[in-house]
């Protein structure tokens, strides 16, 4: 007898990765220092586009629900030592960038990158373009909180070459945001974006979150109704990961305010008719983008890719990230940056680096995170073209992800073909699951895994 719905996610919700990354951070390691990614920098491939990152920590407010690395403070007086850390970094790091490598992609992100004002908006985008050859086609986007944020904000964003917004939104029912302390009117979200399409933005986002504390079917489709209304370009719409043990301030939510698995069910489902119905693709796990959006366009050609922030059409690109806790990477190393902001700015400021862990990885960790990588983006693995790619033979080399993922297909979640791995209509509910067959971390530390957020 098949399971239903619920029964799938009360099985399959256990703590997993979600595979922004593999190897994922947490194997991360303190063995890796600033010699290694010095070293890592100069031997990177010239003919790799380039991904900046820039990491603005500072919010005006504590939400409840923030699983980032973000300082709540209303003293302006911090960005200062932190801005000159940020370009001590990045002066340093593009001195051992070969300087004909061109930046397709840009982001900022947070805490609130619109916390800075106008001028240090521009002040931080100088720094960039000082330091970087920025391609005139390049995706340039920026996270936005409206709260707090003014036209002139958005202007100097524009003025700067951004090009692209993602606004944070999560949940209009006034319930929700009191419980997790973000108020934001209805009327202040349509002002901001009717602002940031006055002044030209190319794409908006808009992110969601399902699971937050008092919310109910019935008040989330409230709130896609009035999303889908203002149609955004692309939503993201998130899983609330309740990790109170990494992020203490989580202990604010009232855990008996969350929703039950019945409840988080309903929601999601409610999300997939909703955009559906006003004419959304499902990308997978958790973003949704017009028809003709390059996000759609890109998993149609199989060229869509999955990096820190989240799904991206630029795969062949080194992450150049600066800031507080900021992950970088090159085809073969992941570097982070010290997670306290005292120690980044004390490290930055004396000699440009600020490294505290990282990882080289092995030839399997590039094969496992290319199986991974295109089970998320593709939906699809096809093993002759997969083996051709990395000569190898598909079944042999993943003889245990095939044992792992056979209970997966028995529920419904992948069909197993003589040729290729599909992930079902049901199966992008879990496609984190999937993922985790192929990751050899997962089944070699099986007693010592370490707290990930739950998969569904």
């Amino acid at each position: 007898m098949s399971s239903t719905p619920l029964e799938l996610l009360q099985k399959y919700s256990v703590p997993g990765p979600r595979y922004t990354s593999y190897p994922t951070a947490p194997y991360f390691h303190t063995g890796f220092g600033e010699t290694d990614w010095r070293e890592a920098l100069a031997r990177a491939r010239s003919d790799r586009a380039l991904s900046l990152y820039a990491h603005v920590p500072f919010c005006d407010s504590l939400c409840y629900y923030c699983g980032c690395n973000m300082v709540a403070t209303r003293d302006y007086s911090k960005t200062v030592p932190y801005l000159a850390a940020i370009e001590r970094e990045m002066e340093r790091t593009a001195a051992l960038v070969d300087p004909g490598r061109v930046v397709r992609q840009l982001h900022w992100g947070g805490g609130t990158p619109t916390y800075l004002n106008p001028d240090d908006i521009r002040r931080l985008m100088a720094m960039m373009q000082r330091n970087f050859t920025i391609a005139p086609d390049a995706e340039i986007s920026c996270e936005v909180d409206p709260r707090e944020l003014t036209y002139e904000h958005l202007a100097a964003l524009r003025e700067t070459g951004f090009n692209r917004l993602s606004f944070g939104v999560q949940d209009m029912d006034s319930d929700v945001q009191q419980a997790v302390n973000r108020i934001q009117s209805e009327f202040l979200i349509r002002q901001v974006l009717d602002w940031a399409r006055e002044l030209g933005f190319s794409s908006i986002n808009l992110d969601l979150i399902v699971g937050l504390p008092k919310q109910t079917v019935e008040s989330f489709s409230r709130t896609l109704e009035r999303v889908t209304n203002w149609a955004p370009d692309r939503l993201a719409v998130f899983a609330y990961a309740h990790v109170p043990w990494i992020k203490k301030h989580q202990n604010l939510i009232n855990e008996a305010d969350l929703p039950d698995a019945a409840t988080r069910l309903g929601l999601q489902q409610a999300v997939n008719d909703a955009l559906a119905a006003a004419g959304y693709v499902n990308i997978g796990l958790d973003h949704f983008a017009r028809p003709e959006d390059e996000l759609v366009r890109a998993q149609q050609n199989k060229t869509l890719w999955r990096n820190f922030q989240g799904y991206t059409t630029h795969k062949d690109c080194d992450i150049l990230a600066f800031g507080v806790s900021s992950i970088s990477q090159t085809d073969d190393v992941y570097m982070q940056n010290d997670k306290n902001l005292k120690r980044y700015q004390d490290r930055a400021a004396a000699n440009g680096f600020a490294v505290e862990r990282g990882l080289r990885l092995t030839r399997d960790d590039q094969v496992r995170r290319d199986a991974i990588t295109r089970v998320m983006c593709d939906l699809e693995l096809d093993f002759a073209a997969f083996g051709k790619e990395w000569d190898v033979s598909f079944g042999d080399y993943f003889a245990d992800a095939l044992v792992q993922l056979r209970p997966l297909a028995d529920d419904g979640l992948v069909d197993i073909a003589a040729d290729r791995i599909s992930v079902t209509a049901t199966g992008r509910l879990f496609l984190r699951n999937i993922g985790m067959c192929f990751d050899r971390y997962l089944k070699e530390a099986a007693g010592e895994r370490p707290r990930y957020s739950r998969t569904a």
